[in-house]
Formats: C-alpha cells, structure tokens, sequence
C-alpha cells in the first residue's frame, strides 16, 4: 500500500505539472498556484495525525494528497529561481535553497527524535500520530515569509480562456521540444539518473534495516547524517556550479553516486554503511541543486513555469515511478537487495552518458554568434 501510495501521487503529479505550469505562466498567478498547494499539503499532513488501527485506506488517501500538494508545488516554487538569480549565482542561489530544505529537514528530525525514538509501533502510535502535527505546523509557519513578500503579476481571476491557452502551450511544447535538443538531451538524462537518485531515498531505510539491521534510533540518526551533508554538499557545490558550470558539476556529482553504490553494497558493517550515508548526503544535495541551475540556464524565460512542469512533474515524479518499481522486482527475484541496489549502475551510466551530450548556454550562444 506504501509502494502504491508513492507511485500514484508520483503519477498524478507528472500528469498534471505541464498543465499547471502553463497555466501559471499564462494566468501569471504562480504564487496562488503555489499557495493552494502548500495549504493541501499542509492540511492533509495535519489531518495524518487522526490516522490509526483500521484506517489504513484513509490514511494511503491523505498521505495521497499530501503528497501531491508538496510535489505539486515544487513546480510553482523552482519555477521562481530565473527571476531571483542571475545567470552568474544562479548556482549558488539553488544550492542555498536546497541547503536550507535540508536544514529544515534536520531540525524537524530533532524535534520530532523525542516521538520517534520509541520506534513505528503500536505503542508509540500516539507520539507517531502527534508527529504530524508538528510537521504540518511547522510546513505553514515557515512557508508564510514567501507568500507574504512575493507577488503575481496578474490580480484578475483565472479564465477559460487562460486554461485553454495553457494547453495550447502544453500541446505546443510536446510537438516543439526537439527544437531545443540540449534541453530535450538534459531532461532524458534527469529521468535516468534522478530515478536512481529518488529510488535509493525512498528504499535506503528498507535497506538499513532489513541488510544491516539498523534499529529506529539508529536509522533516525543515519538520516541526520544524511542531512547534515546534503546542507554541506548543497552550498560548496552550488558555488562549484557557478565556477566549473552545472553541466560538470552533474557529471562530477554522478561519479561519487557511482561510489556510493558501490560502498553500500560492500557495506557488511554499519559504520561502514554510516560513512556511505555522509558520501550520499553530499551527492545528494549537489546533484539537485545543480540539476536545478541546469534546467534554469537551458529554458526559455517565457516558458519558465510550463517547463519547470515537465523538468519537476512529467520527468522528475515519472521517475519516481519506474525506479522504485525496478528496484523491488531485481529484490524480490534475486532475494537480495545488493542486487537491486547494483541495477542503479545502469541508470547513473546512462544519465552519464546522455548529459555528456548536452551543450551549455554559453556554448549554444557561441554558436548562435559565430553562424550569425
């Protein structure tokens, strides 16, 4: 039920982002798009905290919606890094960003060690269920500054005919695409090797535990490792990405994936294991970031939010499909999850392999001069 929980907010979410991203784009009402789904995401992880013995299905729903509501608004939210950042620190400003994602990731972690610690139990449902609480109250209060200090450039409502046009834009996207190959190149190589990266998130716990034998506190403890560096490898290598290029720092970053892979699979101890957790971290953290500098450089400013939809929606959360479903199938047949976890190779090869392929801005634009 949690496999299928994750893979149909995954689903719903790269279904809908291109429509939505059009139409924030058209409608210039990014912020109220953004806002409505802060406040879905908000509400129904509050409403987790009622869940319990024998409300399974509810809870898969909530859990459902919630989802969507975070993932959902990402797109709204990278699509704002254009406008706040220069092509120069456009870098650093990602990496900032991601870094203070993982902080806050951190610190509710800290807060949360004193229910948590007492292990995902019958016992412990109460702290569990109270646990969400905190998490929704805390989502909203520090999600407040940046609806309060932006602003739409549009204040009239939403229109038909801003919808209509939204998928006129879609449609126009889809047929156009190929008319920027290195973008089109870049977001085939996203799809690959951000659905190894969203596949060792999602399962690196199930691994810990169930290879390792890690304990809950442990586990707790693992991830505020985990953080701790994704907060490092975020802000040095967002100022990486403004000195050697997104385009390298990818590469750079998919070669210590490569390592990671290859330490956790050697892992037969768990400090072992801890000191891949550190490596992680700090691949984890630079790769999104400087993904995300790569995908502002590559689009079109007019098209900004619409492709931010397909960069996030269609090609980051449909690869949140495939991943996890590869994994699971290699585990269960194989009967070991190193297995599993050694197919990744293969989706961090080919996303090496493509992005190689793609050509930066300052590149394209040299071209462009030379043929004028």
């Amino acid at each position: 039920m949690w496999g299928a929980s994750v893979s149909t907010s995954m689903l719903i979410v790269a279904l809908i982002s291109p429509f939505l991203g059009a139409a924030a784009d058209v409608s210039g009402r990014r912020k109220r798009f953004l806002l409505l789904f802060t406040a879905v995401s908000v509400v129904c992880t509050a409403l987790l905290g009622f869940s319990g013995p024998g409300l399974a299905l509810a809870a898969a729903v909530l859990f459902v919606l919630a989802n969507i509501g975070f993932e959902g608004g990402q797109v709204f939210y990278d699509a704002y890094l254009p406008d706040m950042a220069s092509q120069r620190s456009i870098g650093r400003v990602s990496g900032y960003g991601y870094a203070m994602g993982y902080l806050g990731a951190l610190c509710i972690l800290l807060l949360l060690f004193p229910f948590l610690q007492g292990g995902v139990t019958v016992e412990n449902s109460g702290n569990i269920r109270l646990s969400f609480f905190f998490v929704a109250v805390f989502f909203a209060v520090f999600a407040t500054p940046l609806f309060l200090t932006l602003r739409d450039s549009s204040t009239s409502p939403l229109s038909l005919s801003d919808l209509t046009a939204s998928f006129r834009e879609v449609r126009y996207t889809v047929m156009h695409i190929m008319n920027y190959p290195d973008l089109a190149r870049f977001l085939l190589a996203f799809f690959f090797y951000n659905d190894a990266i969203l596949t060792i998130i999602a399962f690196s716990s199930i691994y810990a535990q169930n290879t390792l034998g890690f304990g809950t506190g442990e586990l707790i403890m693992f991830f505020m490792i985990v953080q701790t560096t994704a907060i490092a490898g975020s802000v040095i290598f967002g100022i990486v990405t403004d000195r050697i290029g997104p385009k390298r720092t990818i590469v750079l970053t998919l070669c210590l994936w490569c390592i990671v892979i290859v330490m956790a699979i050697a892992s037969t101890s768990k400090s072992l294991f801890f000191a891949t957790g550190l490596l992680a971290g700090l691949s984890m953290g630079s790769s999104q970031s400087a993904s995300r500098s790569m995908m502002a450089k590559l689009t079109p400013k007019e098209h900004v939010t619409e492709f931010f939809g397909f960069y996030d929606g269609t090609f980051g959360k449909a690869s949140a499909i495939v991943g996890p479903l590869v994994f699971g199938l290699i585990s269960s047949g194989a009967g070991d999850q190193r297995f599993a976890l050694a197919s990744l190779l293969l989706f961090f090869a080919l996303g090496l392999i493509i992005i190689l392929q793609v050509r930066s801005r300052s590149v394209m634009v040299a071209a462009a001069g030379e043929k004028a």
